[in-house]
């Protein structure tokens, strides 16, 4: 894994499992957060049939450390640590597109068991349900052109719309990649494009639980 540090919250990010990343105040707290979310994680990607290892917390290590930023402090893995520069083989291209396969497939039933109205913070604030999962669709839709998959503006509602999308962006994902930016100079490397969009999906649908 690594860390990525802000001013006030740390990122614990698995590098080779795309969407097990989870924030704390500080490093142990983000590191216990991690290990605290491992049966969520692993229930999530069940339908992947990836080998996810049996003692996978136990075989955690921080590989390295990176600086993060206010998007941090808001709550986002924004930094893109160099071990994503990586290439990544066909195998695991294709692994971790069935990855992000079933984190939607579980915010599709977590959606289908939640009601209408979820439970606000102490402020009142947070996002019902059906807003919430237009959120993910929106945003995948800017996520997706940092990997070079440019679609207009949709309803996001418009579940035909999304899984044309979601298809091309399973399509570039699934390829074998040298670590290099794709969609552009500013682009998104593979391997943080998979996690980025992974974790935002399996954030909100843990969100969407906790709340319902």
């Amino acid at each position: 894994m690594y860390l990525e540090r802000g001013d006030k919250k740390v990122f614990a990010c698995s590098v080779d499992w795309p969407g097990w990343c989870r924030s704390g105040k500080d490093d142990d707290a983000a590191l216990a957060a991690l290990a605290a979310y491992e049966p969520r994680y692993r229930s999530a990607i069940s339908r992947a049939r990836a080998r996810f290892p049996r003692d996978a917390v136990r075989d955690l290590s921080v590989v390295e450390r990176v600086a993060g930023s206010g998007a941090t402090d808001f709550g986002v893995p924004h930094a893109v640590p160099d071990v994503d520069r990586r290439r990544i083989s066909a195998a695991d291209a294709k692994r971790n597109a069935t990855i992000l396969r079933a984190a939607w497939a579980t915010l599709d039933r977590v959606v289908a068991a939640s009601p209408p109205s979820l439970r606000k913070g102490p402020r009142g604030g947070g996002r019902d349900r059906d807003p919430m999962l237009d959120h993910v669709v929106e945003a995948e839709r800017s996520y997706a052109r940092t990997i070079g998959v440019r679609h207009p503006p949709f309803d996001p509602a418009d579940t035909t719309a999304r899984d044309a999308m979601r298809a091309e962006v399973l399509d570039v994902l699934s390829e074998p990649s040298d670590g290099s930016p794709l969609g552009g100079a500013k682009g998104w490397p593979a391997r943080y494009a998979v996690r980025r969009f992974t974790w935002h999906v399996l954030d909100h649908a843990w969100e969407m639980q906790d709340k319902s």
